[in-house]
């Protein structure tokens, strides 16, 4: 039987959050297809145990050489030596294309495959904004994602946006599109009943990340002054939000929660108000997975094929999100969107990529 070294960010300590549920998938997907025992993990950080200041000043010293933080010339010297056991590498983000790379100059004979979660630069100029230090991480992305394209046997992209965006930037496209999918983890005998309140809860979940924390932002001025709902964000960091962000005081923010099901179970509506960012948006296929509501802006749904009526809106103008939410005011529907749980089972949980993860590996 063939084995796999599989190369991932970190190993978390506690909550998976946004790629690292994409991560998670991807090395579930591979061990069904291979057998457990024949993927090996390697992984860049350990979330497990505490960086010192000694690693941060490493990681910085070691960007400029287009090592991204976390990786150093030791680490991938390391993994070349493992990867003769291996009849395959797969590198689960492009932002360590150079692993690819020097992968291929020291002649490995296996194939190697690249996950792209998102178009590296595109995301960390989202992320970090204006500060001085983008160029220079923006920059190591850059490279690492040509080293990504250039030295990889297989690229993988989670849609056609990304593709194109590939193709425009480095000139080769992706040779399979892979979209997000989770692991079914909302399994159940039976489902919430009820239908949504008159005055609905309406939920924003994800990470403390400026586009998301932007679009909440954007959301509360624009659209909550003229709706009656009460809002809820929940999110790792999110505890943050209020020292940098304009939020309505009584917005409930909820940090770190170990346990999402509650919350996703409690909303009546998952509101998405995202403007920027790449890739495929993990809260959204979370909250089909969970057969919520959606209200959401074209980037939060890129790459998903959905009737918005069914799910619940496609808005990206302050109007558009006020008639979405009124309509759910003024005729109550169930909390729970059949819809939603049903296009998520037909196209978006595990078992849908199975073939596409096997012709990659034939």
């Amino acid at each position: 039987m063939s084995k796999l070294l599989f190369i991932r960010y970190k190993k978390p300590s506690k909550i998976f959050e946004g790629g690292e549920l994409c991560t998670q998938k991807n090395y579930n997907v591979l061990c069904r297809l291979l057998g457990w025992d024949n993927v090996d993990t390697y992984h860049i950080h350990d979330d497990t145990r505490k960086r010192s200041l000694l690693d941060y000043i490493k990681g910085a010293l070691w960007f400029p050489f287009g090592f991204f933080f976390g990786l150093t010339p030791k680490r991938v010297n390391e993994i070349i030596s493992m990867s003769s056991r291996y009849d395959y590498v797969f590198i689960d983000r492009s932002v360590f294309g150079i692993i690819a790379l020097k992968l291929k100059k020291r002649g490995y004979k296996g194939k190697i495959i690249s996950f792209f979660h998102n178009i590296e630069p595109l995301y960390f100029d989202a992320k970090i904004g204006h500060k001085p230090w983008r160029f220079v991480i923006s920059g190591c992305a850059r490279r690492n994602d040509l080293w990504s394209t250039r030295h990889s046997d297989s690229i993988i992209a989670l849609n056609e946006r990304d593709s194109k965006a590939l193709v425009q930037h480095y000139r080769r496209k992706a040779d399979a599109l892979i979209p997000i999918v989770l692991d079914d983890k909302y399994q159940r005998n039976e489902y919430p009943s009820g239908q949504t309140g008159k005055k609905p809860v309406c939920l924003f979940l994800g990470t403390y990340f400026p586009p998301n924390c932007e679009g909440i932002e954007w959301f509360s001025k624009n659209v909550y002054p003229y709706v009656d709902i009460t809002m809820k964000i929940v999110g790792k960091g999110m505890s943050r939000i209020k020292d940098n962000y304009q939020i309505p005081a009584e917005t409930e923010i909820v940090s770190d929660a170990p346990d999402l099901v509650p919350y996703y179970e409690e909303a009546d509506i998952m509101v998405l108000p995202i403007f920027k960012g790449s890739g495929m948006k993990v809260k959204t296929c979370e909250s089909l997975m969970y057969g919520k509501n959606i209200i959401a802006t074209d980037e939060a749904l890129e790459g998903y094929e959905l009737d918005y009526d069914k799910m619940g809106g496609r808005c990206n103008t302050p109007q558009e999100f006020i008639s979405a939410i009124q309509s759910f005011i003024d005729n109550p529907r169930p909390r729970f969107n059949i819809y939603s749980r049903s296009v998520f089972l037909e196209k978006y949980s595990t078992d849908s990529v199975m073939d596409a993860f096997k012709g990659l590996l034939s």
